[in-house]
């Protein structure tokens, strides 16, 4: 009977293409640290070597429920993680209980290591302020399209401004309350940030 492979042990590997043309990038939770292969480089990063971890949801065109993982490393080197992965010219596969099970787990392993990284979620705060600020004017320039159309008697422009508006509370709203800018511990990793 042969043996199982360590390394493929559910949480404990993870791989994507983050484009069409691009390499595919492979993760591994070692017993010395985090393994990568990312294009032409690679390496290993002890897990109290892990200085920062941002998680927070990037959808795209063609994936709605994206997610993205951006570490670094106490050397000031970056890594990005994603979701999701390109299979072909048309498709972009979620990779959801691969992904969320590896980010727990390095997680944990960063707990058991003792390290301190800085964790964070969402979009950077200016950011964060800047699109928020852009959807609050949006929001306020639908209210006076809707006004402007109650006021000329337009019932099918007043429906037409009431439905824009909840579809754009929706995507925008979801997105902003994902991305909302915060902090987060090792053992409390925000499950909304996770497919």
């Amino acid at each position: 009977m042969p043996k199982s492979d360590p390394a493929t042990a559910a949480g404990e590997s993870y791989s994507y293409r983050p484009s069409l043309v691009g390499a595919a990038r492979s993760f591994t939770l070692t017993d010395e640290g985090l393994a990568f292969r990312a294009g032409l480089s690679s390496g290993i990063w002890p897990y109290a070597a892990i200085a920062a971890i941002r998680l927070s949801y990037r959808p795209v065109s063609q994936q709605a429920h994206r997610y993205r993982a951006d570490l670094r490393s106490d050397s000031g080197r970056r890594l990005h993680l994603l979701s999701a992965s390109w299979q072909t010219a048309a498709l972009v596969a979620p990779q959801d209980a691969t992904y969320r099970g590896f980010m727990l787990e390095l997680h944990r392993r960063i707990a058991a290591a003792g390290g301190r990284p800085a964790l964070t979620t969402g979009l950077r705060r200016p950011f964060y302020l800047l699109a928020l600020g852009a959807t609050v004017l949006i929001g306020a320039l639908l209210a006076g399209l809707f006004v402007r159309a109650a006021w000329i008697g337009s019932v099918a422009g007043m429906l037409f401004m009431v439905g824009f508006a909840a579809l754009f509370a929706w995507q925008i709203g979801g997105f902003l309350r994902r991305n909302r800018p915060r902090t987060y511990t090792l053992d409390d990793v925000p499950r909304e940030l996770l497919p």
